[in-house]
This record gives C-alpha cells, structure tokens and sequence, in this order.
C-alpha cells in the first residue's frame, strides 16, 4: 500500500509533462491575412468616350477674297465691314485715267492699221489686174499680196489691244462676285495697290461651318460624312448639329494637324463669323476611358482588375484603342457592367479578396 500511495503524485506528474508536450507540438494555424483594402470604382460611372472635343472657328463655307485684275490707286471705297452687298454692286473704283489714254491709244492705232489695210487691199488689185495683162512679173505680185496679209494681221493685232485696254478700262471698277457681307477691308481711298492684292472679303454667311485641327493620333476611324455635335463658347447650352465636310488630305508641316471643315446644319442667328465652337466628333465604336492607374500589362497584353460579387479580383484582358488626357481608352473586353479596381493593381493576384473602396474620378 505505501508503495501504492508513493506513486500516485508521480502518475500525476508524467502525465501532466505529457500533455504539455503535446500541446507545444500542435501550435494554432496562422489567421487568414484581412482582405487588403482596394480603391475600384463601378465602370457605369466612368467616361464613356463617344467622340472627342477640339476647339475651332466659325468661318462661312463660301468667302471671296476679291481684289482688282490690275494696278492702280484707289480712289472711292462704296462698302465697310458688315455692309450685305448684291452681286455686281461695286465695292471700290481705282484712278482710270491712265487706262482711259491706253484705250484711246489703242483704238488709234486700229483706225492707223485700217488705213493700211485698206490701201493695201487696193495695191494688191491693181497689181493684180496688171498681171493677169502679163505687165508684172508673179514676183511682184506675191510681194503686194504679202504686204496685204501682214496689213490685215497688223489690223487684228489692233483690235486685240483694243479688247485688252477696253478690259483693262473696266477693271478699274471692283464688284462683288456673289451676294454676301463683307467680312473684311483691307485697303483704303488713297492706296496704291498691285494687281491681285486683297481689297475686301465677301462671304456667304447662309452656310457656315467650323475649321478645326485634328490631330494626326485622332484622325483614325474619322472620315467626310461622319457626324458631330458643336457648342458655341458664347453659348454652351445650345447644341448644335454638324457633319465633317472636309478632311485636309496632308498634314500641316508645322503643326502635325489636319485641318478639318464640319458643316453647321441648323445654324441660327445667334451663329455668327469668327465665333469660337467646341466640336465633338463622333466615332464609330463606343470606347471606355479608364484612368492609366487601372490598365497594366502583362505578357504584353492589356489587362485591368475586376472585382466579382464576392470581393475576389480577377485579371480581364482588354484592348486599348489609344491613350489621351482623360485616361486609356478600352474598346473592347468590358461589358460596361463590371467594377474595376482603379489603383494598385500590379500587387493584385488571381482570386484574392478585397475590401472594396468606391471612389468617384472626374473625368
């Protein structure tokens, strides 16, 4: 019995140290690390790129740069800037005295050639009689025949320089080619102007449109005929209808633009010349502008991070249609439904959670 009792207290300890041993050879499982926290953003409320603005002029679709045929000094303006002007009606007259002694010079000296002519038509007669009598040699006769060819082109040399001075006499006088307004005057009563040099604008302000640069990196997908929509500074609430007219087939050398005219179809009267409008050009597919933070490559093709209705992220390849001062343009690979994850995506891995954290990007 006491070698009973003896051993109890020390049953008690080696089971006491086993239990312990057991313990600190079965540590706890390390707790799953929290979601990391994620800046995203539903792509619904991100800008949808349906066309692009730039800014340009309103300018009329028809302006005539007019100025007189010849040199001179003027001597009347009949028009200012802002006048409505009828096709014909004269804009400015030159000095035409001069043209009026070159016109009396010519004509004179038709009147001289038809003398000779006519002399010389008579000569040719009689010599012409004379030889059919056998009284002159054929010799003879060719040379009164060639002096009355070169008096008959002497005569249709000076009715030519009577056309001409006539001209010249009525270019004295500038009239407007088409009904319009001027738009500009760039000479004065007084001023000795060269022949072509500009005088007045005429324009027709009944069709207008917008002159526009574009640059060479938005000029894909954009052709004459495409529509687009144009807002006058002075008036951003209006909005107004255009079409692309016109797209300049070379680049400028200096700016790398290409310049565009887009028609105005519903331009009132609040549209007037020289305004600067805002132009948005309508391109043919329907892209997704996402701030660059939110597109990454990898292998190289362009992913972004989507977050499911769990709050685990996962990689969606997208194709990018360009890149521009908005952000990175995705035209196709998103529905439009989807929710990104907008900023610190290049420690992001398949399948991991999230703690989102909406935000809002101005676009």
């Amino acid at each position: 019995m006491p070698l009973l009792l003896s051993s109890t207290p020390l049953h008690s300890w080696l089971l006491a140290i086993s239990v312990s041993l057991l313990v600190a050879c079965h540590k706890p499982a390390p707790e799953a690390p929290p979601p990391r926290p994620a800046l995203v953003m539903q792509l619904t409320d991100l800008h949808t790129d349906h066309g692009q603005w730039l800014t340009g002029e309103v300018r009329p679709r028809y302006e005539s740069a007019q100025g007189f045929r010849i040199a001179g000094k003027i001597i009347q303006r009949h028009v200012e800037v802002g006048d409505h002007v009828k096709k014909g009606q004269m804009l400015a007259r030159l000095d035409a005295e001069d043209n009026q002694l070159s016109l009396a010079s010519a004509q004179a000296a038709l009147q001289s050639a038809e003398a000779q002519l006519a002399l010389a038509e008579a000569d040719s007669k009689r010599q012409r009689q004379l030889f059919e009598k056998r009284f002159i040699s054929a010799a003879a006769l060719d040379t009164v025949e060639t002096r009355l060819k070169s008096s008959l082109a002497q005569v249709m040399q000076a009715q030519a320089q009577v056309r001409v001075a006539s001209n010249q006499a009525q270019y004295t006088t500038l009239a407007a080619e088409r009904d319009g307004i001027v738009t500009a005057i760039d000479a004065e009563p007084g001023q000795v102007v060269s022949a072509g040099q500009v005088i007045a604008r005429v324009a027709v302000p009944d069709e207008l449109e917008v002159q526009i640069a574009i640059p060479e990196s938005r000029l894909e997908n954009l052709e004459p005929g495409a529509p687009a929509i144009i807002r006058l500074w002075s008036n951003r609430d209006q909005v107004y209808q255009g079409r692309i007219r016109e797209i300049a087939p070379a680049a400028d050398p200096a700016t790398r633009t290409f310049r565009t005219k887009v028609s105005l179809l519903n331009a009132d009267e609040k549209v007037q010349i020289g305004m600067t409008a805002g132009v948005r050009l309508e391109r043919q597919e329907q892209a997704f502008v996402l701030p660059s933070t939110a597109v990454s490559q990898q292998h190289g093709e362009a992913q972004v991070w989507v977050m499911d209705a769990n709050n685990r992220v996962h990689a969606q390849q997208v194709d990018i249609g360009g890149y521009s001062e908005q952000g990175v343009s995705i035209v196709s690979g998103l529905k439009g439904d989807e929710t990104l994850v907008v900023t610190g995506i290049h420690t992001l891995t398949e399948g991991q959670a999230v703690t989102p954290l909406r935000t809002e990007i101005n676009q």
